[in-house]
């Protein structure tokens, strides 16, 4: 159970950090590229949290878990980017409101690939 919290709480941090550092380069970029740029900075908030909080229960070396965990992470920012897209760009949704959709969106797949994968118990 106390997995599951943890996984919300850093969840929710990572995604703070994305909506955040997403709001910020959205002046500059395209917002297609502002959320990878959000992902990239909340990747390194997403991967410690889990490591050391969510899954510190792990089986996985450091290394695995790394590599793991990145292959889920860009599964769940693949996820979350043609659900960005979609929502912006074919249902004419504000930016902001989609992402916050496509992170959701992302969340579970996320989650069970992290815990039954990246850190494996």
């Amino acid at each position: 159970m106390a997995s599951g919290l943890w996984f919300l709480v850093v969840g929710a941090s990572a995604a703070l950090t994305h909506i955040a550092v997403f709001t910020l380069a959205q002046q500059y970029l395209l917002p297609e590229l502002a959320n990878a740029v959000g992902f990239v900075v909340a990747f390194g908030v997403s991967f410690g949290g889990h490591r050391w909080l969510s899954f510190r229960d792990a089986c996985t070396t450091l290394a695995q878990s790394f590599a793991r965990f990145a292959l889920t992470a860009l599964a769940g920012f693949a996820a979350n980017e043609a659900v960005f897209a979609l929502l912006l760009r074919v249902a004419g949704w504000p930016a902001l409101l989609a992402l916050l959709a496509a992170l959701v969106a992302a969340a579970g797949q996320t989650f069970l690939l992290s815990r039954f994968w990246a850190f494996r118990r």
